[in-house]
């Protein structure tokens, strides 16, 4: 049995570095505190860009997956409605890239996840090459199996403007008309205590659900705890055989009473993780805003997170990428080995609080990301070659893939090898020249030393130079953005 649990609102590696590695970059590291509080009263987890590592030192470099979209919303909000740059802290490359939905093919017949990968030039750096790692989840067929839904919502008293309450109810709403007959629905609310709104309904009795959730008002402090517990035991109470078991919280992470640290809450979560509950994340609001906790609570329960800053996005999430709420693999892992031949060191772009010990990787207990069906995950590194590279007999990189199908507590291997073939930036896939602008658009927000020569009128020309489908508008909003953050 597995049952979901989508909540609105680590892992630990010792970084290889070497500050002489290299005449042409700087593999100084970061330092900096727990928390980014350049936004008074939210709060984000510190983020130490990760260093370049020397493959005589490290050959072998392990990462969980991570499908989150979050930390792209959110700056989205910074500089379009705020109209400020978003704080270091709040910009997580990974989720930049993995908020956008691409064309990955899937070709795999045995196994819920299809790879690809390629290696190019590197736009910003003339000394090193970028590789591209994807990953696609495998496409359901309709209709879907059907879901079993709890609504978790927070109404304490700090939801009570536009941007976070009500947003939620017009987003729960809009996810009440894809339902059928064959779902199922229930609502949990909570703030100073966990309450059982809707007894869980058949998908069919719309206006039950929404006359429900209507009548949510905010008010009082936050158990946020209280409601979690609750919210797994109706999951698990009203399981389908078959189905997608999901819980569907909304908040902006202001545990206030109960269990209240980070560190207690991913406690409480991991118990769960244990029990098989898959739990996801939706943050809203500002000015209180715990993206920190958020985060790790959605990392460390085989979870999602994802930010709620508009109509659109409620829809991106709701409508548009439905089919992520149906998990086809669970604990992703990654594992790259470099040869020495080709590379001399590398840097993976984003992942920091994703990064794995090397025997975590056959470790089925340590617990890794999830990918929904259809969605595509991707993960880029920055290499230095090697001085006489032999691209032509040896990969330049062989990736291993390890997962668990959703019910299973035994994970499966699959492998890639990729070969330099020799790309200029310009000559490579639409997939690499926009996933790899998108991480110049992330390191030119944090003002990273590994920038290199990026400029925001450099990534605008780049991704002016892909084609790749756009239904709902997101990619060229991206270069609104961009736009935005140059001018700012």
């Amino acid at each position: 049995m597995t049952f979901g649990l989508l909540l609105l609102s680590s892992c630990e590696t010792d970084n290889v570095s070497d500050q002489n590695i290299s005449p042409y970059v700087d593999f100084s590291n970061q330092a900096g505190g727990v928390y980014d509080m350049e936004i008074p009263g939210d709060n984000y987890n510190e983020i130490v860009e990760n260093p370049f590592v020397k493959v005589e030192d490290q050959a072998i470099s392990t990462f969980s997956i991570d499908a989150d979209g979050a930390s792209y919303a959110n700056l989205r909000r910074f500089l379009l409605q705020d109209n400020q740059l978003p704080p270091k802290n709040a910009i997580r490359t990974e989720e930049m890239i993995n908020y956008f939905n691409l064309d990955y093919g899937f070709t795999e017949s045995g196994h819920p996840i299809s790879l690809n990968g390629e290696i190019s030039n590197t736009p910003w750096n003339n000394e090193t090459k970028l590789i591209r790692i994807g990953i696609k989840g495998k496409p359901l067929a309709e209709p879907l199996p059907p879901s079993n839904f709890v609504f978790l919502i927070d109404v304490s008293g700090s939801m009570g403007s536009e941007d976070k309450l009500e947003l939620l109810k017009n987003g729960f709403k809009t996810l009440v008309n894809e339902f059928t007959s064959e779902d199922r629905i229930a609502i949990v609310t909570y703030a100073g205590s966990s309450s059982v709104i809707l007894e869980s309904t058949p998908g069919n009795e719309k206006g039950e659900i929404i006359n429900a959730i209507d009548r949510l008002g905010a008010g009082g402090s936050t158990a946020g705890s209280e409601g979690i517990k609750t919210a797994y035991e109706i999951a698990a109470a009203n399981f389908l055989e078959n189905g997608n078991n999901r819980v569907i919280l909304g908040s902006d992470g202001d545990f206030n009473v109960g269990i209240t640290s980070q560190e207690e809450l991913i406690e409480l979560i991991e118990e769960k993780r244990d029990s098989g509950i898959f739990l996801s994340v939706l943050g809203v609001g500002r000015g209180n805003l715990n993206d920190a906790a958020m985060e790790q609570i959605a990392n460390n329960g085989n979870g999602t997170y994802e930010y709620i800053d508009n109509i659109e996005q409620l829809r991106k999430v709701f409508i548009y990428e439905y089919n992520k709420f149906f998990t086809v693999a669970k604990d992703v892992k990654v594992q790259v080995e470099f040869d020495i031949k080709n590379v001399e060191a590398y840097r993976l772009i984003g992942y920091e609080n994703r990064l794995l010990k090397e025997e975590d990787f056959e470790d089925d207990e340590e617990d890794a990301g999830e990918i929904g069906a259809g969605q595509n995950i991707t993960a880029i590194y920055e290499v230095i070659p090697s001085r006489n590279p032999q691209y032509s007999t040896i990969p330049s990189i062989k990736v291993d893939f390890r997962y668990k199908d959703p019910d299973s507590d035994s994970s499966q291997l699959l492998g890639l090898e990729i070969f330099d073939e020799g790309k200029a930036f310009g000559e490579s896939s639409d997939f690499m020249r926009f996933t790899a602008s998108i991480a110049s658009f992330s390191m030119l927000l944090r003002d990273s030393e590994y920038k290199g020569s990026s400029e925001y009128d450099k990534v605008l020309n780049w991704l002016n130079s892909t084609s790749l489908a756009d239904e709902h508008g997101f990619k060229a909003e991206l270069k609104t953005l961009v736009e935005k953050a140059k001018n700012l």
